[in-house]
């Protein structure tokens, strides 16, 4: 039997969330945990055919779901600045926002702003909304009580199976000397790095904490059959028939329950100050991430980084 099931959760009705990457898989999952108690979720979506589908069918299920779109594309940091201004523009709140949305051993490619697609669209596109937004959640924590307001990162047991050795390779930031999988443990390890030093800053006995208080933790929510599996370059022209008979042996978990663990910590009472800063596994346990994962000096040296980065953008 699950640790944790959203059937416990109590009413989340007045409370707000933001779901990256909700319109399919575990994010549009964790949606239909979210919204059956009531709360108003803002899904992120680069398609708004896609996206508005979506809302259709989880409208068909529950009627009075409230579910609004946000336009959101990864591979476009422009894209991302224009969704945080329009969710600020929409809401004055913001009790929870997970990152969810990833890609998974895709080919390699750069995106428009110069950056690996994995590097971007699991990790900088993440910091980026995160960074834009992080104003109305901490107006949302000075406003509630403690652990009203969280930020969930949605990683990958991959983090400490394929990263590069020594962990981030800012010499070689976009992977070209790696290979497609140490691609996606970099931007996995990543998403832990910055949930880490999220906590740091802003989570219970934060140096920022005065400024409100966030509790920030990063997930690997499971092996789950949804399209991230059917895409990924398992073994070349064969990774879809591979995952279909790794699904079928039940190697996957069913996407419903692969969202468990994202909805328990975004919005579970389950779930307490001691574990801010903490790494969990299904369903709702807090695990053991790499050393790699743990190295608070390279969580800094890659917030450092990422805001260099986007300075010589000018998009900070």
């Amino acid at each position: 039997m699950p640790s944790f099931d959203p059937v416990s959760l109590p009413s989340l009705a007045g409370k707000v969330y933001l779901v990256t990457g909700g319109n399919a898989g575990i994010g549009y999952q964790a949606i239909l945990h979210l919204v059956r108690k009531k709360a108003t979720v803002y899904m992120g979506c680069r398609s708004a055919t896609k996206g508005n589908a979506a809302i259709k069918a989880i409208n068909t299920l529950i009627p009075d779901a409230d579910i609004r779109l946000l336009i959101l594309d990864h591979m476009d940091l422009s894209s991302v600045v224009s969704a945080a201004k329009d969710f600020a523009n929409k809401s004055t709140k913001l009790h929870c926002l997970v990152n969810n949305a990833g890609i998974m051993a895709v080919p390699f490619e750069k995106s428009k702003d110069g950056y690996e697609s994995q590097w971007q669209t699991n990790y900088l596109a993440h910091f980026f909304l995160t960074h834009h937004l992080l104003p109305i959640l901490l107006a949302t924590a000075r406003a509630s009580k403690p652990g009203d307001v969280r930020i969930v990162n949605v990683t990958s047991g991959g983090h400490a199976r394929f990263a590069p050795k020594m962990g981030i390779d800012f010499e070689d930031i976009n992977q070209e000397k790696g290979r497609v999988w140490t691609r996606y443990g970099q931007s996995k390890l990543a998403n832990i790095l910055h949930a880490k030093e999220l906590n740091r800053l802003y989570g219970p006995n934060g140096v920022n904490m005065s400024e409100g208080e966030i509790w920030c933790v990063a997930l690997h929510p499971g092996n789950i059959y949804t399209d991230l599996s059917k895409n990924a370059q398992f073994a070349g022209p064969l990774s879809r028939p591979l995952a279909a008979t790794l699904n079928f042996l039940r190697v996957f978990i069913p996407a419903e329950q692969g969202a468990f663990t994202s909805v328990f910590c975004a919005a579970s009472p389950g779930m307490k100050a001691e574990m801010s800063g903490q790494y969990f596994v299904p369903l709702g346990k807090v695990g053991k991430p790499s050393k790699q994962a743990g190295d608070m000096e390279m969580a800094k040296k890659l917030w450092e980084w990422t805001e260099v980065e986007f300075g010589k953008k000018q998009l900070m």
